[in-house]
């Protein structure tokens, strides 16, 4: 009698896409439950379930049910009036995780996932009275480009960080903190008095973003956003800087950098209790 074979694993396609695969190994249901949790967590109103089914992508009963399994886990709690509200057990957790990181460990995690999307160098840096001072760097397989460590004290109005940090503060301010004018230089684009320095951090206010191209190290170009703290000031900046053939060479690559360091800088300000006037307490 011929020996039954054992039982073995089905064949895998080798051409099957690696995201794909991964995307079938997903659990659906805590999908949703995530999908209701955070529609909730960012404001969401839950009297009307066919409305948040549709905001969520499932359907009524699914989201009665939802609710319901949320609700005996404490993630979400009833409101006297109707409707949700996250619950207690929820902002323990939240609590926990908020008491064991402060900026730099959030901020860590978010230039990494940055530094690796671009391919580019990643800074966070903080105002140092008339400087940007850079606590941290995250840094692509690529070989060192800029002379920028961590630790590097340079002056605010020099660099794109150090400009976003300075950018809403009033002109007296920035006089007290920078000296009087002729302000240092390091290249023919450096602003050499308060004037045209106002004049930039006019444009990178309303821009939302600071931008040099080789302003501050030759073939060097970087762009950076404001990270706000829970009042809304300006508590640190988060740029990127790369190549400028790099630059050149991807006709794509400014767009994508702008976007992302702007979210890369939101999501840090929300990490760190901002909430802007769109986004619901």
């Amino acid at each position: 009698m011929p020996k039954s074979r054992p039982p073995t694993e089905p064949d895998l396609d080798d051409s099957a896409d690696p995201e794909d695969a991964r995307e079938a190994q997903l659990v659906s249901p805590v999908i949703r439950g995530l999908r209701l949790l955070r529609f909730i967590a960012e404001g969401g109103a839950t009297a009307n379930l066919s409305e948040v089914g549709r905001r969520i992508d499932v359907n009524r009963v699914t989201v009665m049910r939802l609710l319901d399994t949320l609700e005996h886990e404490g993630m979400v709690e009833r409101l006297p009036q109707g409707g949700h509200q996250v619950g207690f057990n929820f902002l323990k957790l939240a609590s926990r995780v908020l008491a064991t990181n402060d900026l730099t460990s959030f901020a860590g995690r978010v230039l990494a996932r940055l530094s690796a999307s671009l391919q580019l160098s990643a800074y966070l840096a903080v105002r140092d009275g008339g400087h940007a001072l850079y606590l941290l760097r995250q840094m692509p397989a690529a070989s060192l480009v800029s002379n920028i460590q961590v630790g590097s004290r340079v002056a605010a109005h020099l660099t794109t960080p150090g400009r976003m940090l300075i950018a809403e503060l009033p002109p007296e301010t920035l006089r007290e903190l920078l000296g009087p004018d002729p302000l240092p230089t390091v290249t023919g684009q450096s602003p050499a008095t308060h004037a045209r320095l106002a004049d930039i951090l006019a444009s990178d206010r309303e821009r939302g973003c600071a931008w040099s191209f080789s302003a501050y190290e030759p073939g060097i170009d970087s762009c950076a956003a404001p990270v706000r703290g829970a009042d809304g000031d300006v508590i640190a900046a988060i740029s990127v800087a790369g190549p400028q053939q790099c630059f050149e060479a991807d006709g794509t690559l400014r767009e994508r950098v702008e976007k992302e360091v702007r979210q890369a800088a939101r999501d840090l300000s929300g990490l760190m209790g901002y909430r802007s006037a769109a986004t619901p307490r």
